[in-house]
């Protein structure tokens, strides 16, 4: 099993977002189970269950863990094919998110589309790579820090952009026969209370949380692209 996967196909986001089918997909992410085994859990018929599961299996998110005899009748039992699952802005490709149609650093909502497109673009590059059978040379730095005021934020923002900015102009070969491209992607944006991260439609903020890491994709030779929200806008 995966630990994270992403639902590139629009037809098998919707069956993921189904609630019936989502419940499934939790209880199978904690381990192999039968449709019988699950109806108890999820207060539905067998036959009911064998249905979405069918589905499920159709769209690559649940697959066959074994069989089993009970009885006369062979039970199939099935496992989620991930631990978790991503919806990518592949699935919605008609109004996915286009960071190059608007910039601006200091936009939540321009920070959230850079976000979709890194979605987008690892989950493309997990699926070619898992078709060729090859690793995928990924990197990502995730951490948190709190500032004393918004002139310290702001220093802060400064100082990384312009570190981040130096090393795209020291490392980039545009001209490098045989290189390959990367993008880099770095956002600063306030934490969310863990407390009320799930709650229905809220969220609060405390402190700060700043975090970078890069992505193999379309080459960018700008400075890094550093969002803060001097006035915290919570689009995600």
């Amino acid at each position: 099993m995966l630990d994270v996967t992403v639902i590139e196909d629009p037809a098998a986001a919707a069956a993921s977002l189904d609630p019936i089918r989502a419940q499934l997909l939790a209880e199978l992410a904690a381990g192999p189970a039968s449709a019988a085994m699950l109806a108890g859990k999820v207060g539905l018929p067998r036959q009911k269950v064998n249905y979405h599961l069918k589905a499920l299996e159709r769209h690559g998110l649940v697959e066959l863990a074994g069989e089993r005899r009970k009885g006369n009748v062979t039970e199939r039992l099935m496992r989620a094919t991930a631990a978790s699952y991503v919806i990518s802005p592949l699935a919605l490709a008609a109004v996915q998110p286009d960071p190059d149609r608007f910039r601006d650093q200091l936009s939540a909502r321009w920070l959230l589309a850079l976000g979709a497109r890194l979605v987008r673009d690892v989950g493309t590059l997990i699926t070619g790579a898992t078709k060729a059978r090859k690793r995928l040379a990924t990197y990502a730095l995730d951490g948190e820090v709190r500032f004393a005021s918004a002139a310290d934020r702001a220093a802060f923002i400064q100082e990384l952009t312009a570190g981040v900015g130096a090393l795209i102009r020291k490392y980039d070969s545009p001209d490098a026969e045989g290189g390959r491209d990367h993008r880099i992607v770095v956002a600063v944006h306030p934490t969310v209370k863990p407390e009320t991260s799930g709650a229905a439609g809220a969220a609060a903020t405390s402190g700060t949380s700043a975090a970078s890491g890069t992505s193999e994709g379309p080459k960018t030779s700008e400075a890094p692209s550093v969002a803060p929200s001097a006035v915290p806008e919570l689009t995600d």
